[in-house]
């Protein structure tokens, strides 16, 4: 694929570099201010999914290991 399209970008190799480059920057423009933000509120990283309080058997001990236990 990617042959494909170093084919068919115009001119020299050093024309193909630039416009290959100016390619894959206006894709990162286009979804660092259009696609990310819309997508943002649908996917929301930022909550966490989990919910309820932990048990005591689950969280660690406050009483330190056994001479036997790393």
């Amino acid at each position: 694929m990617y042959a494909w399209i170093w084919r068919r970008l115009p001119g020299a190799w050093h024309t193909k570099l630039a416009v290959a480059g100016a390619a894959v920057l206006a894709v990162a423009a286009v979804l660092w201010n259009v696609v990310f933000p819309w997508v943002e509120p649908k996917v929301q990283f930022d909550h966490g999914v989990v919910t309820g309080t932990p048990s005591p058997s689950s969280g660690s001990s406050s009483e330190p290991p056994g001479p036997g236990i790393p």
